[in-house]
């Protein structure tokens, strides 16, 4: 036994010695092969987008300091619309009570016999008098406090020119919509306010056809953008929404603001892509192309006819009420005031009044319809452009001169325009629901 073993022991062991030159000498084997399947990773941040983190992610990019300063800014526009109010009524009231509105009246009754003429007579006589009594608060609303936030590049001469230039154009204009209306009431008498409405709107209609050609320019020089990706870009958008322009225009923006704008102004086939020189100069193409994708929503959803339709009825109604109260008032004062009728133009500074009242009081009436329209905008650019980012980026851009994360009450009765926080999660939420797309994969992440 004990021999066997050895014999196996060395058996063994020469086998161990023999196997690593033996297996040198076998054929090669093909090891087993499995099929893996790759599929490549989400970008960072994808995988778990969340919306209310990007939110507050864009949001807290803002500094506590610049949040104040916005926030004190647009707070104060709270406080001035009612101190506007109180002015208009104010004025109103000493040119009624004074008779001084009566002897402007007069004086117009002196020059001509003409009723027709007339009106524009002491309408000029109005305007002349309310633009001299409101100027202090113009200049303050206007010159003073933009520059106290650090948003007007205006010099006092230059705001003092463009002020004079905007009243010679509001006295124009409504020389030639009072003389209208004032003519109407006098024809259709107790009617008046049905008929007045729609010359109203017709006008308004008129001076958005006429704004690109005649107004505009006024104001700012305008040079064609020159050409270039971002400029066939635009172009390319307009073009594919309906937008009846061959051309994009630069303005001058930079003279009066720092403020970053864009619009497709005109009407009626006047329409006219405006950029400022200060979104051209200070914003990255997508920034560029997502805020003037929203001008062109509003062109392409034809915002205009509804939003003119919208305040037809406001100013339907509200001439009905005009009607009303003025022809209670005036029996009440109308002899302490030396006013007539409602077709006497001494009455304007009465109607002037109850305008800037309901209009104050319908506020959040007018700023849902005009907030609604800039909703659909801001969605029709996310659509068009497909920039979320961008559009998020931009809108903190507006952030300087817009309180950027208002109460929904806030939101509700001041703002024409959703806010910060609004837009910023509107864009967001469409991101999400694209997280998908190819070109959402790849494009900006969001903070």
């Amino acid at each position: 036994m004990a021999a066997t073993a050895r014999v196996l022991a060395a058996l063994t062991l020469i086998l161990a010695v023999m196997a690593p030159a033996a297996a040198q000498d076998l054929p090669p084997v093909a090891a087993p092969t499995h099929h893996v399947t790759v599929y490549p990773l989400p970008p960072p941040g994808l995988d778990n987008f969340s919306v209310d983190k990007a939110v507050n992610a864009y949001i807290a990019s803002v500094s506590t300091k610049e949040k104040a300063k916005s926030d004190a800014y647009f707070e104060g526009k709270y406080y001035l619309s009612v101190i506007d109010l109180i002015y208009v009524l104010v004025v109103s009231g000493v040119l009624l009570w004074t008779q001084v509105s009566a002897w402007m009246r007069g004086i117009a009754a002196s020059v001509t016999r003409s009723r027709i003429l007339q009106t524009p007579i002491y309408v000029a006589q109005y305007f002349a008098a309310v633009t001299v009594v409101e100027l202090p608060l113009a200049f303050y609303e206007g010159y003073v406090r933009e520059h106290a936030y650090g948003l007007s590049n205006q010099s006092f001469g230059a705001w003092v020119g463009q002020y004079f230039i905007g009243a010679v154009v509001s006295l124009v204009a409504l020389t030639v919509l009072l003389t209208l209306i004032y003519a109407v009431i006098r024809k259709a008498k107790e009617r008046w306010w049905l008929w007045g409405a729609a010359i109203a709107v017709l006008f308004a209609a008129f001076m958005l056809a006429v704004q690109p050609v005649l107004v505009e320019p006024l104001f700012n020089r305008f040079q064609p953008l020159p050409s270039g990706p971002l400029k066939t870009e635009i172009l390319t958008q307009a073009k594919a929404n309906g937008v009846p322009a061959d051309n994009v225009f630069v303005y001058d923006e930079s003279r009066q603001s720092n403020r970053i704008t864009a619009y497709v102004s005109g009407f009626l086939g006047s329409a006219r892509i405006s950029l400022s020189d200060n979104l051209v100069k200070n914003c990255p193409p997508n920034e560029v192309l997502a805020v003037v994708g929203h001008e062109i929503g509003h062109y392409t959803m034809n915002h205009i006819t509804i939003l003119l339709t919208w305040m037809g009825l406001l100013v339907l109604a509200l001439f009905w009420l005009i009607d009303k109260v003025f022809r209670g008032l005036v029996n009440l004062f109308g002899g302490n005031w030396d006013v007539r009728t409602i077709a006497d133009p001494a009455g304007l500074p009465l109607v002037a009044a109850l305008i800037a009242f309901f209009a104050f009081l319908a506020a959040p009436v007018t700023n849902t319809i005009l907030r609604t329209q800039e909703t659909q905008a801001d969605i029709f650019s996310l659509n068009a452009v497909r920039q979320p980012d961008a559009f998020a980026k931009a809108t903190l851009r507006l952030s300087n001169y817009r309180k950027l994360d208002p109460s929904p009450t806030e939101e509700f009765w001041f703002y024409d325009h959703p806010s910060g926080r609004t837009r910023i999660t509107t864009a967001m939420r469409w991101k999400a629901a694209h997280i998908q797309d190819p070109d959402i994969q790849s494009g900006p992440m969001s903070p």
